[in-house]
């Protein structure tokens, strides 16, 4: 399964540190997140969902349809 959470970063241009504190988090935990280092909660996945409004199946890389 792929997690989707650098690549809508990526294409957002924004940095692991702006989206940390856009989502009050640590700037770690996000890249954590993103080598799959760490795994997300279901509220921790939400907020990644609806801050780059997707849902929660495309951010987990189990469709390719956003919505």
């Amino acid at each position: 399964m792929e997690f989707r959470l650098k690549k809508l970063r990526k294409m957002r241009k924004i940095s692991q540190l702006k989206l940390a504190l856009d989502l009050n988090m640590n700037q770690n935990s996000i890249s954590r997140y993103e080598n799959c280092e760490r795994e997300a909660d279901y509220e921790t996945l939400i907020k990644f969902a609806d801050y780059f409004d997707v849902s929660l199946d495309y951010l987990l890389g189990r469709t390719e349809d956003k919505k």
